[in-house]
């Protein structure tokens, strides 16, 4: 039994009713549950593994997905029902890396039909992500874009808030620990991966794969304004240099002086110290055949 759990704000899309339509036509039942309210989604979950579903499509935007994988790890892995996706957000980033069909009635199709294999997720204190953690500068740009901004300039809102909030940011201090790693002093962002991208299409471990077993950790040193070239360059480089230093662990520590808030998939969240684990193939997850974040493909 497949089952929906799409974001209410995404109900009244036509496009997203044909593709239900359609694919009831061709395959027979497929279950639709809204959401409408943080929460929601790790209820129909749980009712969801209750009631026998086999398959999840987690109908929404990033925030949706993050929800959703949060109240599948929860269950006990017996009981877990796979996960699909069905990309309506503004930005999709994981989905977007993953090479999830952008159309509704295309990654529909392949929610319901396609293979699903086992991919990594991060346990972050007592909670969970399957893309990116983002740190400093990089979750204040996330967490302070609103909605209605978004909406507006799509994925471009994320690089518009970058812009504003560069005027006026203050480094964060604190320690970052990892396997073989011991990161002291000042750093303006930073990033735990287990997939690629985030904000809106920026491209943070390109050699990221969610089924290695590994965070590819980002990490940028506080710089001098007239060396914000070298920055971007560093960090397209995807090695490490004099300011953007780069990493891959099966765990890190964050130790914050300050306590500052962090991104878990873009949703907001604050603790004194936060411990990153990977949890090898906890997930299963449907994918194209050729997905580039899977290693063994």
């Amino acid at each position: 039994m497949i089952r929906i759990l799409l974001n209410g704000k995404k109900a009244a899309l036509p496009e997203v009713r044909s593709a239900v339509a359609t694919m009831r036509r061709e395959h027979g039942p497929v279950e639709v549950r809204v959401t409408w309210e943080h929460g929601d989604c790790e209820r129909l979950v749980r009712e969801a593994a209750r009631d026998g579903v086999s398959r999840i499509v987690a109908a929404g935007g990033d925030g949706t997905i993050n929800e959703v994988v949060n109240g599948l790890a929860k269950l006990e892995r017996a009981g877990r029902p796979e996960l699909a996706i069905l990309p309506l957000g503004t930005a999709n980033d994981f989905a977007v890396a993953c090479m999830i069909p952008g159309q509704p009635l295309d990654a529909l199709r392949l929610a319901v039909t396609g293979t699903s294999r086992g991919v990594d997720i991060v346990q972050a204190n007592e909670r969970y992500f399957i893309n990116i953690a983002t740190g400093g500068f990089g979750s204040q740009v996330t967490a302070e874009t609103s909605p209605q901004l978004k909406n507006f300039l799509g994925g471009g809102a994320y690089a518009l808030a970058a812009v504003i909030k560069s005027l006026n940011f203050v480094p964060s201090r604190g320690r970052l620990l990892a396997e073989g790693v011991d990161l002291r002093g000042e750093a303006v962002a930073a990033a735990i991966c287990n997939g690629r991208q985030a904000g809106g299409g920026q491209v943070l471990a390109a050699d990221a794969y969610i089924d290695d077993g590994l965070l590819d950790i980002m990490v940028i040193l506080v710089f001098p304004f007239a060396d914000v070239a070298q920055v971007l360059v560093e960090v397209k480089a995807q090695s490490s240099g004099k300011y953007v230093k780069r990493f891959r662990s099966p765990w890190a520590e964050s130790r914050p002086e300050q306590v500052r808030s962090v991104n878990l998939d873009g949703e907001p969240y604050q603790a004194e110290q936060i411990r990153f684990d990977v949890l090898p193939g906890e997930i299963q997850l449907v994918l194209p055949p050729h997905c580039p974040c899977i290693k063994g493909v």
